[in-house]
């Protein structure tokens, strides 16, 4: 389970302005050092590491690779939040779902559930072909009240996991292998007061696709999941969500598929670019 230290849970309340971000080779022995407001995390990337600020550290990654030799400095970087993002981040209407940043007061109607959601640098907002066709899927799955417990694997922001706690669902287990990821998540869950729905970890997707749930959701990497619709940790599901696919491995999701007691409920596509399934397991339900 992950926890994250006190000064970083105030983190992301507020809109940000400025990001500098430094690029090293080498995986950090530990961060205590670096810990303050103005540090938003670090990206792990093979064997990279991607330190995230909110104003300039040069004097703070100075002394880290004093501390620590074995890191290398290859490049540093200063951009807006919103370059990072890709555009300045607005509250989205997908579905039945309003999703918010935590610093734009916008009412929800009657027939929404409002989702506030701060995604600091990692990716995950809700603008993403194959999230918002998640969120559709999630809808779905759920209005027949029986996904009462959700495996989300990859679960980035926490953005799935905690739809699918607004639809319903009474146990959600949400897990990356990214610590940051798995870290953003769990603040994003704690700003929605779903701490007793939602549990976050971070750790292998393989190593928890035995996790009895009612319904598995996985957005990530087509290697991953194609792992993982072979396990039998897959076939004691109810019903899955396949998504970040795009076409050419659609189309082997879909023979591998064809081999097991499924039924394919429904597909979404955008532009024959970006592909979500959904479906049932026969007999399961």
């Amino acid at each position: 389970m992950i926890s994250c230290p006190k000064v970083l849970e105030s983190i992301m309340v507020k809109q940000y302005q400025d990001l500098y971000i430094y690029y090293l080779k080498g995986h950090l022995e530990t961060d205590q050092n670096l810990l303050s407001i103005d540090y938003l995390g670090n990206w792990q990337e093979d064997e990279f590491s991607f330190l995230f600020f909110s104003i300039s550290a040069e004097n703070r990654i100075a002394n880290l690779l004093k501390d620590q030799p074995h890191l290398d400095l290859l490049d540093n970087f200063h951009m807006s939040y919103d370059d990072w993002q890709g555009g300045a981040l607005s509250p989205v209407r997908i579905g039945h779902f309003l999703i918010t940043p935590p610093w734009i007061d916008c009412r929800c109607r009657s027939d929404e559930q409002k989702i506030m959601l701060d995604p600091g640098v990692v990716f995950g907002t809700g603008t993403h072909p194959t999230t918002r066709d998640c969120l559709k899927a999630i809808d779905l799955a759920c209005r027949e009240k029986t996904c009462r417990r959700v495996l989300d694997i990859g679960t980035g922001t926490g953005l799935l996991a905690l739809a699918a706690a607004k639809s319903g669902a009474k146990q959600v287990l949400a897990v990356d292998l990214n610590f940051l990821a798995a870290k953003t998540a769990l603040k994003n869950i704690r700003l929605n007061q779903l701490n007793e729905k939602i549990i976050v970890v971070q750790g292998d997707a393989e190593k928890f696709m035995d996790y009895p749930a009612d319904l598995v959701i996985t957005n990530i990497h087509f290697a991953v999941m194609e792992q993982l619709v072979k396990s039998n940790g897959f076939l004691n599901k109810k019903q899955f969500i396949l998504s970040g696919l795009m076409r050419s491995q659609t189309h082997i999701i879909e023979k591998q598929l064809a081999l097991l007691p499924i039924t394919l409920i429904k597909r979404w596509d955008h532009n024959k670019a970006w592909y979500t399934c959904w479906g049932k397991i026969n007999g399961n339900n």
